[in-house]
């Protein structure tokens, strides 16, 4: 019965002279959202994207609720600009969306002012436009946010807990292309824990499209670290390398920020004072999206994105390996510097880089 799916925007109608650019950025990442179900083209008119629909509309409206840019989506019936035509195709509508009878409320938009009578007395929705006359009667919403490459790219440390996907997916949602960055120190972690953090990224590419993962090799400075650095300083150094390599990943990238899942006051290493000690190592903005935020609220967005049952898994990452029993909580900058000083950081680091593995992941698929 439906022949096309109206596809609306929200706040990309208010960037400006910008706008076609963000427009066509979405028209791409619906492109690719859809891949994989029947071809057809994605048109963009003034205002509206349509999307032709073949025999797979739910599929269709499924993926396009994952695509971020899209404020909501309707399944259109299109007919000619005429009384009798509007009427038959409102009275489909209807009955589709009340079979056993009911109330509905009556709206009309009519942008095409040429049409030469005033809008329809009974129908569901209407949108009366110069390509023809276009009756619906869901709004479908979706994720909206910006469209996916339309604000540059930053690199996401990945630990494979519940709060840094969440982490990514609102960096994504905000039009960020996002490098994953996940610190592994095998045999000290397993090869599960890394397939933990796979899966995650799978996750967070149906919803991004593609995810590069840099998997860093992590063990020998974890060894170090433990080897000269006081232990209640270990997580202080340890966050302080991985920020390091971060912004080497990131420069390589043409990365241009650093998204962690930080939450203040959540753990000893997002403390304040912990968080000023750490960032000290990098000029490079340094976003935490989830800074405000409760773990409640949290697990809700991650169970929303389906990647809860994932973080969850019982393999250890880098970050639980070596806890001491009582971590500094409030670190000093200058006993931090003083600690690094037993260490050949830039030796640890290029070693660090030289066996990074960078798997890219599209969806469900997997490329070394």
């Amino acid at each position: 019965m439906y022949e096309l799916i109206l596809v609306r925007y929200g706040e990309l109608g208010l960037k400006g002279k910008n706008k076609s650019q963000f427009i066509n950025r979405l028209v791409l990442n619906i492109k690719r959202g859809i891949k994989g179900l029947a071809p057809r083209e994605v048109i963009s008119t003034w205002g509206r994207i349509w999307v032709p629909v073949r025999d797979d509309l739910d599929q269709t409206i499924e993926r396009l609720q994952q695509v971020f840019g899209i404020y909501s989506v309707s399944p259109v019936i299109k007919v000619e600009k005429n009384l009798s035509a509007i009427q038959e195709a409102a009275l489909k509508v209807l009955h589709d969306a009340l079979p056993q009878g009911g109330s509905f409320k009556v709206e009309t938009r009519r942008p095409d002012k040429t049409f030469p009578m005033l809008s329809p007395e009974h129908t569901i929705q209407v949108e009366i436009r110069s390509e023809g006359a276009f009756v619906y009667g869901q709004v479908i919403p979706c994720a909206k946010g910006l469209p996916v490459g339309s604000s540059g790219r930053a690199v996401l440390m990945l630990s494979g807990g519940i709060d840094s996907p969440v982490a990514g997916w609102m960096a994504m949602k905000r039009g960020v292309t996002i490098e994953a960055v996940h610190f592994h120190s095998f045999p000290f972690t397993s090869e599960r824990a890394k397939q933990k953090v796979i899966d995650l990224c799978q996750v967070l590419a149906l919803w991004g499209g593609k995810i590069r993962l840099h998997v860093v090799h992590f063990t020998e400075i974890q060894k170090a670290i433990r080897q000269n650095c006081r232990e209640e300083y270990g997580i202080t150094i340890m966050r302080r390398m991985m920020f390091r390599l971060a912004e080497r990943i990131a420069a390589e990238n043409k990365a241009f920020a650093i998204y962690t899942g930080e939450s203040v006051g959540q753990v000893a290493s997002q403390t304040l004072e912990s968080m000023y000690t750490i960032n000290q190592v990098t000029n490079m903005p340094v976003l935490r999206p989830l800074v405000g935020m409760d773990k409640e609220e949290i697990i809700k967005i991650s169970q929303s994105i389906k990647a809860f049952d994932i973080s969850i898994r019982p393999y250890e990452d880098c970050c639980t390996i070596f806890l001491p029993d009582y971590p500094k909580i409030r670190p000093r900058l200058e006993e931090a510097i003083m600690m690094e000083e037993k260490l050949d950081v830039e030796a640890l680091i290029r070693e660090a880089l030289e066996k990074t593995e960078v798997l890219e992941i599209i969806q469900e698929e997997i490329i070394s």
